[in-house]
């Protein structure tokens, strides 16, 4: 019937009318569950029944493909000889229509052979463009679908026709697909077959129980109307790379919130005489009674700590943050019992950080397993709950800062508490024992050890998933505020909770919330001498209730993500412009106060040693930060690489460790550069000039370490040359007097 019709046409009207005619033809597309051989067969297979079964007919040869003609031999019609030729080249052009219903809804389970269903477009593109001698292609169908409750703020189909044309532009850009056009399914909201109005597949909402049946743009066809008009995605102005440089007391950080602790000593601190049993065992024995006289104890003995301090050399960094372990600093959670090997451990690391010109960064408390941190009894006692645990995080603070603090000029009190799955009364507690801590640092011990003190929190950009939507816009803001503002604003903000989370659990009559008394209130307001965020990606809210599964009924909200991102391994989005929006929130909020980067970074691949997606998140990301200086004014003192290296942050680390060994990646080494770079200078970028600071000398450490034995072979060498002097001259006197 097609092939009658095209020849029809053909003939008699395409002389006159010179228009084309092909068949659409619907398809999915299949990924191998393995790649075996058998699995990539059987992929070639669920294509070949489905659209190979007309587009082989009519683009290659006018009869079905072999895996039909092999598989369906005994009901699959025979063509004639003729009938192949008649049908053979009937199509202008390849008019291809994918989406949800055939390609993932209605194709029989039994087509997909066991393989894989993918809404990859590009690679079916692809596999026609092979398949079928580079046709040109016309996409004459293709979108997604929304639940039928969902109104106008259809984010879902929105960043599904955005995956779809973005792979469509690639296949024409970068596989050579001659794709001629695109066409949206559908223009508006209408009864889809077996589905009914259960979804929601158009371009337009259609009220269906208005008197008229009002018709409303969707945020999808606002997206695809600003698309046609851009003809595609060209690079925008904003997310071009800036060439400059930061300031020349920029901090260069990284990372270690779970530090190796190993007070295992050298073995020169052991005490006992051994004699070597020459002739037998051939081992030290060791003699009993008999030990030598304890020598005072030195950082160098502490044998985990040099290592550590030559790969931060390696990286050519200028900070370095770390977490203390509070539950191994005081076991009891209060002084009666003090671990002064690690307090010795962590003193010894701060010094030596100082001694290579590395300043430390430290954080009193990290949230970790177990016990969140805490020391096991004040778990047990409420954990945050309890207020006692605010006083006796006051107290570890002041042990610290007695112990630690002529080494540590930039501390953190709570290093990103997680506010997601933390209570209103434990956030309570948590905001005054940082207030407590600060306080006890600034009235007992700025004066004499001059350094800074804020608290670190977690940061990531919420953005409106729906640009063109005020309600998401509403939502996201309410998230800013309920995960960063709940605890900023009361330090940098007004000394209270923020009003928009206080007004959204009023009216959800949700009272759990404390009040700060107004002696609480001016404890905690302007607890902080810088602000200190941790930034890893950018997440997209949405006020459509699309996934009740997903959707957060108590802010009344869903999370989603843009399919076209880039992502990790753990599907964390790569979105480097949220960290300079959150910069900007950050200071519009709270003014224009000095900010660090605290911590940034991502996953990779257990194995990546050429961890080139950790490449690309540093260099565009640092690249924000630089813009958020230089072209918004944000006032950056300095970013943190989150993490050292893959042995305690597995993954994460700019060094691999395998088989006690440490090893850079090319992340460590791409790092290294920016910072040997002080930024991305350019050939039109107006050179900074920085003093040179002086800088211990590296090799030199063995003679640092060693001054008495270095003072006893001085000693030793005077002594030389003073008796060969007197030898000589008495020589000489001897000869004299015999003469």
């Amino acid at each position: 019937a097609h092939a009658k019709v095209w020849h029809l046409y053909n003939t008699s009207f395409r002389p006159t009318q010179g228009g084309q005619v092909s068949i659409a033809l619907s398809s999915h597309w299949i990924n191998p569950r393995r790649m075996t051989d058998h699995s990539i067969k059987e992929c070639q297979k669920s294509l070949d029944f489905v659209l190979g079964w007309f587009a082989k007919p009519v683009f290659i040869d006018g009869d079905y493909p072999e895996s039909m003609k092999n598989n369906l031999s005994s009901i699959l019609p025979d063509f004639t000889e003729s009938e192949k030729k008649f049908i053979k080249g009937t199509a202008d052009f390849f008019a291809l229509s994918f989406g949800p219903t055939l390609s993932f809804q209605l194709l029989d389970p039994h087509m997909k052979f066991r393989q894989l269903e993918s809404p990859n477009l590009r690679q079916l593109l692809s596999w026609i463009d092979l398949e079928f001698n580079h046709p040109q292609i016309f996409i004459v169908e293709n979108g997604w679908f929304v639940s039928g409750t969902t109104k106008r703020d259809d984010a879902k189909y929105m960043y599904y026709l955005k995956k779809f044309i973005m792979e469509t532009l690639k296949a024409i850009k970068l596989d050579g697909v001659d794709v001629i056009g695109y066409t949206a399914w559908s223009l508006m909201d209408g009864f889809e077959w077996h589905r009914g109005y259960s979804i929601r597949r158009g371009l337009f909402y259609v009220d269906f129980l208005s008197q008229d049946k009002t018709l409303l743009p969707k945020s999808s066809a606002l997206f695809y109307q600003k698309l046609i008009e851009k003809n595609g995605f060209p690079p925008l102005p904003e997310n071009q790379p800036l060439e400059g440089t930061f300031p020349c007391d920029f901090a260069w950080g990284v990372v270690d919130n779970y530090i190796q602790v190993d007070t295992t000593l050298s073995q020169f601190t052991d005490l006992n005489v051994y004699l070597w049993d020459v002739h037998h065992s051939k081992r030290l024995i060791k003699v009993d009674g008999v030990v030598t006289k304890k020598r005072k104890s030195y950082c160098v003995d502490f044998a985990a700590i040099q290592p550590q301090i030559a790969l931060l050399q390696e990286m050519h960094v200028t900070h370095f943050r770390f977490s203390l372990d509070w539950a191994l600093i005081l076991p009891l959670g209060n002084q009666s019992q003090v671990n002064h090997t690690i307090l010795q451990y962590y003193r010894c690391m701060a010094s030596e950080l100082v001694r290579v010109n590395i300043t430390p960064v430290v954080a009193l408390w990290q949230p970790m397993a177990p016990n969140q941190g805490l020391p096991r009894l004040l778990a047990r006692q409420g954990a945050w709950e309890n207020p006692y645990t605010a006083l006796a995080f006051a107290e570890y603070a002041r042990l610290c800062f007695q112990e630690l603090g002529h080494h540590v000029k930039l501390w953190i009190t709570m290093n990103e508490p997680y506010t997601r799955n933390m209570t209103y009364s434990a956030g309570h507690n948590l905001l005054k024992a940082h207030a407590l801590a600060w306080h006890v640092y600034n009235e007992k011990f700025r004066h004499a050890q001059n350094g800074k003190i804020s608290i670190a929190l977690q940061a990531d950009w919420i953005e409106p998933a729906c640009p063109f939507s005020q309600k998401d816009k509403e939502v996201a803001e309410r998230v800013l505020e309920f995960d960063i503002g709940w605890l900023a604003e009361p330090i940098f903000g007004s000394g209270d909770y923020p009003w928009v989370m206080r007004d959204w659990l009023n009216q959800r009559n949700n009272f759990l919330l404390p009040y700060f008394t107004e002696d609480e209130k001016k404890l905690i307001q302007g607890t902080f001498d810088f602000l200190a965020l941790s930034h890893y990606t950018t997440i997209l809210v949405d006020s459509e209730k699309e996934d009740p599964i997903k959707y957060n009924d108590y802010l009344e909200v869903q999370e989603m993500t843009d399919i076209t991102w880039l992502n990790s391994p753990s599907q964390v989005a790569v979105v480097p412009w949220g960290l300079r929006k959150v910069l900007n929130w950050l200071k519009f909020k709270y003014g224009d106060l000095p900010m660090y980067i605290i911590s940034n970074g991502i996953d990779d691949g257990l194995h990546a040693e050429d961890d080139q997606l950790r490449v690309y998140y540093m260099q565009n990301y640092i690249n924000e930060a630089l813009k958020a200086h230089i072209l918004d004014g944000i006032n950056l003192c300095g970013y943190f690489a989150y993490s050292f290296n893959d042995r305690t942050a597995p993954r994460f680390g700019l060094y691999r460790y395998a088989a006690d060994q440490f090893e850079p990646k090319a992340s460590m080494k791409h790092y290294r550069k920016i910072i040997d770079s002080n930024g991305f200078p350019g050939p039109e970028t107006l050179e900074r000039f920085c003093p040179e600071e002086f800088t211990v000398c590296t090799e030199c450490s063995f003679f640092h370490t060693r001054k008495s034995l270095l003072a006893f072979i001085a000693f030793l060498f005077f002594a030389f040359i003073i008796s060969l002097s007197l030898i000589f001259y008495y020589s000489k006197k001897g000869r004299r007097s015999y003469k």
